[in-house]
């Protein structure tokens, strides 16, 4: 039983805690990939996917402090245990070890390609329960897909 006061049904509620809950936890694991391709780059790109991976970092947790966020206002719980994330996560995994520009690249390319293709399902079905929830994944969506951009223009350069 939820302490905060909604002003959703219980089934809008509910609906719309999962669309959170499954954002939180990808929006999480990109900012743990990002961190983690950020500290293994290298090649001829190093410096500037360095750099780019930091801002992603950040930007995904933003992301999802505000999902969180938005979570328990509506009375949900956010769970973003590392277990949590490990099991309900749509990203791609990460190699261990040296990463190659390139591969960071191409890993970044399929991630967010995946993370987008997520969130939008989450705002179709946040649309009737909680337009509010909705534009938030809207937003944030938009960022992604802003980065997706980004990450393919990377490739095409090289």
């Amino acid at each position: 039983m939820s302490t905060i006061k909604s002003p959703l049904s219980d089934e809008a509620r509910k609906v719309t805690g999962e669309a959170l809950q499954g954002a939180l936890v990808d929006l999480v694991d990109l900012s743990l990939v990002g961190k983690q391709a950020h500290w293994n780059v290298y090649g001829r790109n190093f410096r500037s996917l360095h750099l780019q991976l930091d801002e992603i970092v950040d930007a995904a947790r933003l992301a999802s402090d505000t999902v969180a966020e938005r979570a328990v206002a509506i009375g949900v719980a956010p769970d973003a245990r590392a277990a949590t994330v490990a099991s309900g996560t749509g990203l791609p995994g990460v190699d261990s070890g040296q990463l190659t520009d390139q591969k960071v690249i191409e890993l970044f390319i399929d991630a967010y390609a995946k993370i987008i293709e997520r969130m939008r399902q989450r705002i179709d079905v946040t649309a009737d329960p909680d337009p509010v929830s909705q534009d938030i994944l809207i937003g944030i969506t938009q960022e992604l897909e802003k980065q997706y951009w980004m990450w393919q223009a990377e490739l095409s350069a090289g």
